[in-house]
């Protein structure tokens, strides 16, 4: 087993709580990049609010590449050029749309560029932690139908979002892949889509397999990614602050993501190289 490819969450997991990359995580993961392993960031978030990142950790050359909306896009950092790309249409977004009026839950919609607000719902807290991308507002029968769209967001209080996920109607579950991102957010993706699908087109990008990667991962939208890696013989590291489906699926454990705990891991492992 060769290790050839980082694939790191960001929040709370390469991200400490105050959103922040450490300055040892930042110089570990750089001085691996620079001995030719790839460091891909893996995130629901989309590459526009997560470029200041990729300029931190240097991930900048030609052939570097990001995995963006928990797996719908995987793209080329400096050309922008689309790998892979799932998205939906417009077709079933009602159901969500639905679920949410009658539980006074708010709505985000987003397709590859933008996020489109739902004025009619309760106020939405998403525009609160994700920046550098454009937001419109308006009522869901403004909505365009002709765009392609990424993904749809719950994003509130904790217990309203525990609340939102234990109560999905199967409707819904049949025509979305469901999954809690953050605690406070609880996302509707395309069918079949998570990060083990984008970090796969990846793989099959380079010529490699899960056995070339280790990955580092938290929540439940990190699920696929760990047990992807993890059976296909690679290394899947939980966070001790992950949730216990993501800790049972790993194949290691290290320490919180206040605690440096992608930059403990790697350390030891990769002794000679640090």
């Amino acid at each position: 087993m060769t290790i050839k490819m980082i694939a790191l969450d960001l929040d709370n997991t390469l991200l400490d709580s105050h959103k922040k990359i450490s300055v040892r995580n930042e110089r570990d993961l750089r001085a691996l990049h620079e001995q030719g392993i790839k460091v891909v960031l893996c995130t629901g978030r989309p590459i526009n609010a997560i470029w200041p990142l990729i300029q931190q950790l240097g991930l900048t050359n030609d052939d570097d590449c990001t995995i963006n909306f928990n797996g719908g896009l995987v793209v080329e950092n400096n050309s922008k050029q689309v790998l892979f790309r799932q998205g939906m249409g417009y077709e079933n977004i009602h159901r969500v749309y639905d679920y949410c009026k009658q539980n006074h839950y708010p709505l985000n919609v987003l397709d590859f560029e933008s996020v489109y607000e739902m004025t009619d719902l309760v106020e939405s807290g998403y525009s609160g932690f994700i920046h550098h991308i454009q937001y419109h507002h308006m009522p869901f029968s403004q909505l365009p139908h002709d765009k392609e769209y990424s993904k749809l967001i719950i994003c509130t209080n904790v217990d309203v979002v525990e609340e939102a996920q234990q109560n999905v109607p199967q409707t819904i579950k049949d025509v979305f892949t469901v999954t809690r991102s953050q605690p406070y957010v609880l996302e509707f993706l395309p069918p079949q889509v998570d990060k083990a699908v984008g970090l796969q087109k990846l793989l099959d990008h380079y010529g490699w397999d899960f056995s070339n990667v280790m990955s580092f991962g938290d929540g439940d939208n990190d699920l696929g990614m760990t047990k992807a890696v993890d059976g296909g013989n690679g290394v899947a590291v939980a966070m001790a602050n992950g949730v216990d489906q993501v800790r049972q699926a790993a194949t290691k454990v290290t320490k919180s993501n206040d605690e440096d705990g992608v930059a403990v891991f790697l350390e030891d492992y990769f002794a000679t190289q640090l």
